[in-house]
C-alpha cells in the first residue's frame, strides 16, 4: 500500500531521539501534519545576517515554518533600510527580536564593535532568548529545530534546556575553522605573535607547516585575532575558540560553501565536527528553490542604491572594477586617498561603495581634484544590490575585502578579484583565493597608489587578470553544478550524509523511483552506495536508503522489496517479475518495459 505522506527533496534539519537522526520533513498539503517549526538566529552582522536569511527562506520554501531572530538594534535598521513593511512577514515566516544588552550608538547607520557586541550578546541574550522560546513553544507551533550562526553559543544551553535539537551555521570560509580548530596547537608550539613589534619585523610572513591542507600558508594569512596586537583581539580569540568547541555538541554543522571548493578541508573537519554539509553557494541555492512568497524579503542593513545599475548598463562589457570592502571594514583617511588615486590611476571606469562609516572618524571626505578627475568614469554609492552588480556584464573585477558572502558572490558570478583583507576570517580567505583557486591577487596592508593602479590594470587586462578570470569562471560553473537540481551536490548533501541513520522514513514518489533506478547503473550516483551484484561486468550501484522525494510516494517496505528484485533481477540480466514481458529480457529493454526509459 502506498504511503499518503509526501517528503520534500530538500530535508535540512534533522533531530535526535535515542542517538538516531531523524529528518524533519513536511507533510503533503492534503495532510494534517503541521509544518515543522524552525528558529533561526544570525549573529547581528550584516556578513552574517545575509545567509541566515537565505536558509531561513530555502527552508521556509520546502515547507517549514519559520522564526527570524534579529537583535532589536539590527530589527529597527532593517525598518529603517527596507521600509516599514519589511519584517511583516507571512503567517509561516514570522521576524522576532531580542536586545543585544548594548546601549544605542550614536550613529545609528554605524556598524557595532564587534568585540564589544560578541561580549555583550553571549553574556546577556540567553535570558531573552528562553523567554522568547517559552512564548513560541506556547503557541500552536513550537518550536522543533534551532538553526543558530556560530556566534551565538548561548542558544545551545537554550536548546539543551528546552530539549530542541540546534544545527550550527559555519558563515564563514572552512579554512578559517581549520585555523581556529589548530589554535591551541599553534600556541603550545609558541607560533603565536606575543607583542606588536611582530607587525614590522617580518615575523608574520613566517610560513606554518603544521596546518593540514593548508600548505605554505603564513602568520599573517590567519584569523587576524591570532595576532593579539589590537584591543579586543584577545577576548575574540578565547570567545570564538568556545564557540568552536560548543559546535562540536551540536547536531549537524551547515556551511556556505560547495564540496569541490573546499573539500579537502571539509573531509578532515567531518571526523572533528557533528555531521558536516555543505549546502552552497546560499546566493544561487536562493535562486534555484526560493518561491516568490519570500523572495521579496531582504536583509540588507543599509538603503540599496539601484542607480549604480543604470550606470552600469551604459557600460561596455567587463570594462568596470567594482570596489566594496564589505559592511565592517574601516580605513583611514590615507588608505582613502591612496584608493582615489589608485583608480584614477588605472584609467578604468568603477563602481565604488563607500559606507558613511568606512572611513576613521567618519572622515570619508574624497578629494575634489579626484572627484573632478575621474567625474565621467566612476561612481559612488553608499550600499548597493552586490549580487546584481557581481552579475552585470560591465563588471569585469572586484577590489574586495575578502569577506565569505562577497568571496562566494564573485565566484558564483567568475569575477576575478584584488584582496585587501581587514579583519578576523578575511586573511585566510584571501589566502584561499589567491593560492589555493588563484582567482585573486593581494594587495599589501599598507596600501599605496602605484599597487592600486598596477593591479588593477593587471587584472582587467594582463595576462595574470586572464588566468584569474578563467580560474573563477570554472569555479563558477562548478558552483552552479553543485546547486543544480535535482541532484547537484549541495542540494542532496544531507541524504547523502545521514545514511547513518538508523530510524527514519523512506519515502520515494514513481518519477523519483525511475530516476533511482538509472542512477543506480551510473557513475554519478550521488546516494550511498550498495553493491548488489554485477552485470556484464559490471558493479551494480543500487543508492542505500535514507531517500527523502516528493510526490505519491512508495512506504519502506515497497522500496525494501524493489531494490531486492532490481538487485537480483538487473543483474542476471533478467527482468522476471519486474515487468510484464513473459521473456527475460536485458538490461535496456527490462528499463522500457518497467517503464523507466
Amino acid at each position: 500500500m502506498l504511503k499518503k505522506t509526501s517528503i520534500l527533496l530538500f530535508p535540512l534539519l534533522a533531530y535526535k531521539i535515542d542517538k538516531c537522526y531523524v529528518l524533519i520533513a513536511q507533510a503533503s498539503m492534503g495532510s494534517i501534519q503541521k509544518k515543522p517549526h524552525v528558529l533561526c538566529i544570525p549573529a547581528p552582522a550584516q556578513g552574517h545576517i545575509n545567509p541566515m536569511l537565505k536558509v531561513a527562506k530555502i527552508l521556509h520554501s520546502k515547507g517549514f515554518h519559520i522564526t527570524f531572530v534579529n537583535t532589536e538594534f539590527n530589527h529597527q535598521r532593517l525598518l529603517k533600510s527596507q521600509g516599514s513593511d519589511a519584517l511583516h512577514g507571512l503567517p509561516s515566516f514570522c521576524f522576532e527580536s531580542i536586545p543585544d544588552g548594548l546601549p544605542p550608538p550614536e550613529n545609528p547607520d554605524a556598524t557595532q564593535d564587534v568585540p564589544s557586541l560578541c561580549k555583550s550578546v553571549d553574556g546577556t541574550c540567553l535570558g531573552p532568548f528562553k523567554s522568547l522560546l517559552t512564548k513560541l513553544n506556547a503557541s500552536s507551533s513550537p518550536v522543533t529545530c534551532i538553526v543558530a550562526d556560530v556566534l551565538m553559543g548561548f542558544t545551545y544551553d537554550a536548546a539543551t534546556e528546552f530539549d530542541i535539537p540546534e544545527i550550527v551555521l559555519w558563515t564563514s570560509g572552512v579554512s578559517s575553522l581549520m585555523c581556529l580548530h589548530e589554535y591551541p596547537n599553534l600556541l603550545e608550539r609558541g607560533l603565536m605573535p606575543k607583542e606588536s613589534g611582530v607587525l614590522e619585523d617580518g615575523y608574520l610572513d613566517t610560513t606554518i607547516d603544521c596546518l593540514p591542507t593548508m600548505p605554505g600558508i603564513r602568520l599573517k594569512d590567519m584569523v587576524s585575532f591570532f595576532r593579539n596586537t589590537n584591543p579586543g583581539d584577545e577576548y575574540m580569540i578565547q570567545f570564538l575558540c568556545v564557540q568552536v568547541e560548543r559546535a562540536k555538541r551540536a547536531s549537524a554543522v551547515i556551511f556556505n560553501t560547495f564540496h569541490e571548493l573546499e573539500s579537502e578541508l571539509l573531509e578532515m573537519l567531518g571526523s572533528i565536527f557533528p555531521p558536516c554539509y555543505e549546502i552552497g553557494p546560499l546566493n544561487l541555492l536562493e535562486k534555484i528553490l526560493v518561491d516568490e512568497s519570500v523572495s521579496s524579503l531582504k536583509s540588507n542593513l543599509w538603503k540599496e542604491d539601484h542607480e549604480c545599475l543604470k550606470w552600469l548598463d551604459s557600460k561596455p562589457p567587463s570594462s568596470v572594477i567594482y570596489v566594496n570592502f564589505g559592511s565592517i571594514t574601516v580605513m583611514t583617511h590615507q588608505h582613502l586617498v591612496e584608493f582615489c588615486w589608485g583608480l584614477a590611476k588605472s584609467n578604468y571606469s568603477f563602481l565604488w561603495i563607500i559606507r558613511p562609516d568606512l572611513v576613521v572618524d567618519n572622515s570619508a571626505m574624497l578629494p575634489p581634484e579626484f572627484l573632478e578627475e575621474t567625474n565621467i568614469r566612476g561612481m559612488l554609492a553608499s550600499w548597493c544590490p552586490q549580487e546584481q552588480v557581481l552579475n552585470h556584464p560591465s563588471i569585469g573585477g572586484f577590489l574586495t575585502h575578502s569577506g565569505w558572502n562577497s568571496t562566494l558572490e564573485s565566484i558564483s558570478s567568475g569575477v576575478p578579484m584584488i584582496s585587501w583583507p581587514f579583519f578576523g576570517d578575511q586573511q585566510p580567505n584571501c589566502w584561499s583565493c589567491c593560492n589555493k583557486w588563484e582567482v585573486a591577487m593581494e594587495i599589501d596592508n599598507d596600501v599605496k597608489r602605484e599597487e592600486v593602479a598596477k593591479l588593477v590594470i593587471e587584472l582587467m587586462n594582463g595576462e595574470r587578470g586572464t588566468e584569474l578570470r578563467k580560474n573563477a569562471i570554472d569555479l563558477k560553473n562548478r558552483a552552479e553544478k553543485a546547486c543544480a537540481s535535482p541532484f547537484g551536490s549541495s542540494i542532496v548533501n544531507l541524504d547523502k550524509k545521514l545514511h547513518h541513520s538508523t530510524s527514519h522514513t523512506r519515502t520515494l514518489d514513481l518519477a523519483s523511483f525511475r530516476s533511482y533506478i538509472l542512477l543506480a547503473l551510473t557513475d554519478s550516483c550521488p546516494f550511498p552506495e550498495t553493491n548488489v551484484g554485477h552485470l556484464n561486468s559490471n558493479p551494480l550501484r543500487i543508492p542505500a536508503p535514507p531517500f527523502y522525494l516528493s510526490g505519491p510516494t512508495f512506504g519502506d517496505a515497497e522500496i525494501d522489496r524493489a531494490s531486492l528484485k532490481i538487485g537480483e533481477k538487473i543483474a542476471s540480466g533478467s527482468c522476471g517479475d519486474l515487468c510484464e514481458c513473459e521473456e527475460g529480457c536485458d538490461r535496456d529493454n527490462l528499463f522500457l518495459c518497467m517503464g523507466l526509459l
